[in-house]
């Protein structure tokens, strides 16, 4: 009896590439379901709560990257600017918020389709850009939020970079 190639082929699921990557870098991690995967990840902010799941209908990989901050309804209309403002930087993902929760997060989706499966590195990039854009943007969604700065002001601050030893 002979196996056609494809038969032989064991496929594997979208997301245990990336369990196997949260597993080497000993990150914590809960593998909720099939399609969906929950990872913790220090920043030097805050702790960032990234969930990948697997679109089957759409063939993507999305992940979905959050920090525990509530915006208050008051806070919401300057935070919606400031998103729009910070989304005009990032050529790779996006931020939103979640309106029924008041939770902003970072959104990335690859596209898988095809059949084709991610790889390790393909993960990780979605993964740096992801806390990247979090972390960059921290301190401006915190001016907004607590420090009732407008939009404009709270993302000059942030971008302003220093060159330099004092």
């Amino acid at each position: 009896m002979q196996i056609s190639e494809s038969e032989q082929r064991v496929e594997s699921h979208p997301l245990d590439v990336v369990e196997r990557m949260a597993a080497l870098n000993e990150w914590s991690f809960d593998r909720a379901d099939d399609d969906e995967l929950s990872i913790s990840v220090s920043g030097g902010w805050a702790d960032y709560h990234i969930a990948f799941t697997w679109l089957g209908e759409m063939e993507a990989l999305h992940l979905g990257c959050a920090f525990d901050l509530k915006v208050s309804e008051r806070r919401r209309p300057e935070l919606l600017n400031l998103i729009a403002l910070i989304n005009e930087q990032l050529w790779v993902g996006h931020f939103g918020l979640w309106d029924r929760d008041g939770v902003m997060i970072f959104r990335h989706a690859i596209l898988l389709t095809g059949g084709t499966q991610p790889n390790r590195e393909q993960c990780e990039a979605a993964l740096k850009a992801a806390i990247e854009a979090c972390e960059r943007y921290y301190q401006a969604v915190q001016f907004v939020i607590w420090a009732g700065r407008s939009a404009r002001e709270a993302l000059d601050s942030a971008l302003f970079e220093t060159v330099g030893e004092a």
